[in-house]
């Protein structure tokens, strides 16, 4: 699924750790999110989208045809 994950985190001034922290994940899975290696589950995906206050369409991308 693609994500603007990096973008706004960047844009925010956040590290990959700092954004862990305040969803409570660890770097690494922030990273696999940003790199596309791991989708999140809704819960994690919400709190990110509400850290950057938008919705989680705004932030996640999701496709039918992306679809494993």
């Amino acid at each position: 699924m693609k994500n603007r994950v990096k973008e706004l985190r960047e844009k925010e001034g956040l590290t990959q750790k700092k954004l862990g922290e305040k969803v409570n994940v660890s770097r690494q899975a922030i990273n696999a999110i940003e790199t596309g290696k791991y989708d999140p589950s809704l819960w994690l995906a919400y709190d990110i989208a509400q850290l950057f206050n938008m919705s989680i369409e705004e932030v996640f991308n999701f496709k039918e045809s992306e679809r494993k």
